[in-house]
């Protein structure tokens, strides 16, 4: 048999304890939000990647999680692999079918928070190197980790970790953690990702609660913290931040020709997600652009009075909001914060409390590099279609703390699709997928070290 069909043949001979060895790491529930877990998925991540005979060891930077870096393999080029084990919250677990740290299979698909978000790309490339080795024998490249464990709360160490251990990260280029199908099944390639700035904004009144009836001479936090909010966004959701849209780097001609002719199934996308139509009720070209190369600002919660079960008339006495903006180049944390803060100060709102969560810079990268170009011949071999490649990810992550510090180019494909709910309740990958991301895998590490696929 040629090369990948030993390979294929092999990934698919042990698909059964693939899936189980997954869920094994998805039973332990690693909310970084809430310090749940954390050290003991290190740990077990750790022991897994010795196993596939990763040179691994678990560091620690300034008090952080456990970060897990080590190497394997040898050749002209390095790959460095990023990943996270830590997982977002649950909630709400009542909207869940099966509890979401018991990994559950219905009708072909397996169901558990962190199974697309990131366990399940983490796991199935450890399980490639291992089938890699099986049966077409050592690595022809070196193969850097890199898994930490806060990516959900912001990475607030890994910045300082990446500095003090940049020589054992350096790279030729770096396979990020997120990938999936398109709502039309086909597979995709990024170059990049947003950032994000995230805060929460918060207003206080009377000492404590009041009842509802002294409304008419004691203000309310909640109505003031609705008017502040109404500011930010007009109703056609055009972000009236002052000053902040004219940070943002229009899209250049090559951007527009990339995304004239990427594709995008509007009526499957509708459908995954309910909704009539897309907002301002976009198609086309400038939904796309939208999309891609716009910033976001979404509430992300509100927070206020009584919320439960009948009613209680009561005025409260704080209000709060989360909200977060994804952000493109040039936008970044610092300036969003100042711009946000001026905004809000100009129009009469000095008394709405910023306070910062967490932030990370925009990144993207070119479709030349080799990293990308090897993506890309992966998922052709692999899927037998051509893949979709993304000028960049719409949801954010660590990747200017690790890939722009060190300069290694990034691209990013994966088991998931577009209906896997990240951050949502019944996050899931269809098994299928989690195999083909295991060969896609293994044969990107083949063509990454500059071989021949057969």
């Amino acid at each position: 048999m040629a090369t990948f069909e030993r390979f294929d043949a092999h990934v698919r001979e042990h698909a059964r304890e693939y899936v189980d060895e997954l869920k094994e790491l998805i039973r332990l529930p690693t909310v970084s939000a809430q310090g749940r877990a954390v050290d003991e998925t290190g740990a077990a991540v750790l022991a897994r990647a010795k196993r596939a005979g990763v040179a691994a060891e678990a560091l620690r930077a300034d008090g952080g999680p456990p970060t897990i870096v080590g190497e394997t393999g040898a050749g002209k080029r390095t790959l460095l692999v990023y990943d996270h084990y830590d997982v977002q919250p649950p909630d709400p677990e009542g909207e869940w079918t099966t509890p979401p740290f018991e990994p559950t299979e219905r009708g072909g698909v397996l169901y558990g928070r962190g199974v697309s978000d990131n366990k399940g790309n983490l796991m199935a490339r450890l399980q490639a190197i291992e089938a890699y080795r099986a049966t077409i024998g050592e690595l022809p490249l070196r193969v850097r980790v890199l898994y930490e464990g806060e990516e959900e709360i912001g990475s607030e160490h890994l910045a300082s970790f990446v500095k003090r251990h940049a020589d054992r990260l350096r790279a030729d280029g770096c396979i990020w953690e997120a990938g999936y199908k398109d709502a039309a099944g086909r597979p995709t390639v990024s170059l990049g990702l947003k950032g994000i700035a995230y805060f929460e904004l918060r207003v206080r009144g009377a000492k404590q609660d009041v009842h509802s009836s002294q409304a008419t001479i004691i203000p309310n936090p909640a109505w003031r913290l609705v008017w502040a909010l109404a500011t930010l966004k007009d109703e056609s959701d055009r972000i009236t931040v002052d000053g902040l849209m004219d940070h943002v780097r229009r899209p250049t001609a090559a951007d527009r020709a990339l995304i004239e002719k990427l594709p995008l199934d509007e009526e499957g996308t509708k459908r995954i997600h309910g909704i009539a139509g897309f907002v301002r009720g976009l198609t086309g070209t400038e939904l796309k652009l939208k999309h891609f190369f716009e910033p976001t600002c979404t509430v992300c919660g509100l927070t206020s009075g009584y919320a439960g079960p009948g009613s209680k008339t009561v005025l409260p006495a704080v209000a709060s909001a989360k909200l977060d903006f994804r952000l493109v180049p040039d936008l970044e944390p610092d300036l969003v914060a100042r711009l946000l803060r001026a905004h809000l100060d100009r129009r009469g709102f000095a008394d709405v409390e910023i306070i910062p969560m967490h932030g990370e810079r925009p990144s993207r990268w070119p479709a030349d590099s080799d990293a990308a170009k090897a993506a890309v011949a992966a998922c052709r071999a692999t899927y037998g279609t051509e893949p979709v490649v993304y000028p960049l990810m719409v949801g954010s992550g660590p990747m200017a703390q690790v890939c722009d510090e060190l300069r290694i180019p990034v691209v990013g494909f994966g088991a998931g699709n577009a209906a896997s709910a990240n951050h949502a309740p019944n996050e899931n990958i269809l098994l299928a997928d989690y195999i083909d991301h295991i060969r896609a895998f293994g044969r990107f590490l083949h063509t990454f070290a500059g071989l021949r696929l057969d």
